[in-house]
């Protein structure tokens, strides 16, 4: 019997240590199949593949903060609508921004390629128009991302503003001070994205249970320690409209801005597929979960945060501290919790900028190994210590906070940052979704995530989504409008395209045609490849994939 036992423990042992090198052989030959995409497209592995499903989950759903987007615009969107456009907007934005998630996790599946939507956009396109087509979507792409890094540190920085009133009421934290604030975050995030990307994975780890634990603590402990609660029929139905226009539609429609602007930013799981394992499938995977994630937790912090308001005149209209969200904790659960909920949510929007400033570095850096920015040799280099695009990193902080300037001179100044990165997102994932439904419908080969006979209609339905928030978030959110309340956002977005469109025609398109190939020397890359190379590569991936799916079925 011990024998038997012994030889019993044996073959487990075996079956176990087999089943591990199986693993480990399949997650190789993933890999290397990644690698030949990558090299279909004319590009060399320079980046260390360490990513794992919930790592690039983990930077997708950090990008759309739900504790970083929803709190600062709270109180806006509550006088444009009141708590029904919060919530009943909330529930519309996160089904139309799933359906956009989907089509584009279906191209990322198809195409997963740091860059994104910038080289799906390449493949996608008419020969004749892939450059201008590239340049247009990738500096969209860019400028969503890289406001985002404004806004959300912007937005930390006025949480922290209104903790130091709270704490101190005879002290007043002006505009310079809470730009100052701005600066010290942006520096700081610089310096974690300069690091090696092996601590970034564990560092977005951290934030993904960071949201998601803080959200349910502070959910429940609101909810418990609130007292005089409204109704259910109040948080459902209630409306009211400060915003100055007649029209409760259009005030209501205004109030959407926080929900679309929270819900953006998910493509980063595209911009880090160079270092994502397997990445045809589990980018994609992080486009969705982030969004389904984001979706679900958001409805419950709007429906805690909604019960717990008591006098809605007081603590929201008339509120003295910059963020009203902070005086609905602090008259419903004491000063000691709401130092605690406001630790929560800094802590997530430090998480989210710093997810956002990693994602929209590697967009940088893959738009710029093909020469498609100005410095582009320094901003496509890697650092040779931490195999992470420190140039690239350091010009987007840049940007951010010189874009940042503007909260200091206008007073809907934030609302015009927000808009710009809505609008600018909205425009950037409008491109490769409407080209695949067109021009690119016959021809479009699908990798291991697809819609099925449902890609058209949700495609569609995206698109018609995309261009009605356009239109929506480059209108006025306030009446009268005066130079001091105007929407600047479409000013920002129309002088950025203006300006890329302006470089490409005067120097860009002498050399810029699109994806090429690595700007550091390569043996194999500088041979060159021809169209019908790289299609036939892309076609032996995309057939591995598939038949890769059936073995496992």
């Amino acid at each position: 019997m011990v024998g038997m036992d012994r030889n019993l423990s044996a073959d487990a042992v075996s079956v176990e240590e087999a089943g591990q090198k199986q693993q480990q052989q399949q997650q190789h030959q993933d890999q290397q199949n990644d690698g030949e995409l990558l090299q279909s497209f004319g590009y060399k592995q320079e980046m260390s593949k360490n990513i794992s499903t919930i790592s690039n989950f983990a930077i997708a759903f950090g990008c759309c903060s739900i504790l970083s987007g929803l709190t600062p615009m709270w109180g806006d969107a509550m006088m444009s609508g009141g708590s029904m456009a919060v919530i009943w907007g909330w529930i519309i934005v996160s089904i139309f921004t799933m359906g956009v998630g989907l089509s584009l996790a279906e191209i990322c599946s198809a195409y997963p390629v740091t860059g994104g939507l910038y080289i799906w956009t390449s493949q996608l396109a008419p020969p004749k128009y892939v450059p201008l087509a590239c340049f247009v979507t990738g500096y969209c792409n860019w400028l969503g991302l890289t406001v985002a890094i404004t806004s959300a540190d912007l937005s930390l920085a006025q949480f922290l503003g209104s903790v130091i009133t709270m704490q101190y009421p005879d002290y007043t934290i002006s505009k310079y001070w809470e730009f100052g604030l701005f600066l010290v975050i942006v520096f700081i995030h610089g310096a974690i994205n300069s690091a090696s990307v092996r601590y970034n994975g564990f560092f977005n780890q951290t934030s993904l249970y960071w949201h998601l634990i803080g959200t349910l603590l502070l959910v429940i402990v609101a909810l418990v320690l609130t007292p005089n609660k409204p109704s259910a029929a109040w948080v459902f139905t209630y409306f009211e409209n400060d915003t100055g226009f007649s029209n409760n539609g259009y005030a209501f429609l205004i109030g959407l801005l926080q929900c679309q602007y929270t819900l953006s930013g998910y493509d980063s799981a595209a911009q880090m597929s160079d270092e994502t394992v397997d990445a045809a499938r589990n980018a994609p995977k992080g486009i969705i979960y982030a969004i389904g994630t984001a979706a679900l937790f958001g409805l419950l912090f709007l429906l805690s945060v909604n019960f717990c308001v008591q006098d809605f005149q007081r603590q929201i209209v008339e509120s003295t501290l910059s963020l009203p969200m902070t005086q609905v904790f602090m008259d419903g659960v004491g000063n000691k919790w709401t130092v605690v909920f406001c630790t929560i949510i800094m802590g997530a929007m430090f998480f989210s900028g710093s997810a956002l400033t990693l994602g929209s570095s590697r967009m940088v850096y893959a738009f710029a190994r093909d020469g498609a920015t100005p410095f582009s040799e320094y901003f496509s280099k890697i650092n040779k210590v931490t195999k992470t695009p420190v140039w690239a990193v350091w010009g987007n902080v840049t940007f951010a906070a010189v874009v940042g300037i503007l909260y200091i001179i206008n007073d809907t100044a934030y609302s015009a940052i927000v808009s710009v990165n809505t609008i600018a997102s909205s425009a950037a994932y409008f491109i490769p979704i409407f080209l695949r439904l067109t021009v690119s419908r016959k021809k479009f080969q699908r990798g291991p995530f697809h819609l099925g006979p449902f890609s058209f209609v949700i495609g569609w339905c995206s698109c018609l989504w995309i261009l009605f928030t356009f239109i929506l978030f480059v209108c006025p959110t306030e009446y009268p409008v005066t130079p001091d309340n105007m929407n600047y956002a479409s000013v920002i977005f129309c002088f950025v395209i203006f300006v890329s469109v302006g470089y490409y025609f005067a120097f860009a398109r002498k050399w810029f045609k699109g994806p090429n190939k690595s700007m550091e020397p390569d043996e194999f890359m500088d041979e060159g490849f021809a169209a019908h190379k790289q299609q036939e590569q892309l076609d032996k991936y995309q057939v591995h994939q598939v038949e890769h799916i059936e073995e496992r079925h």
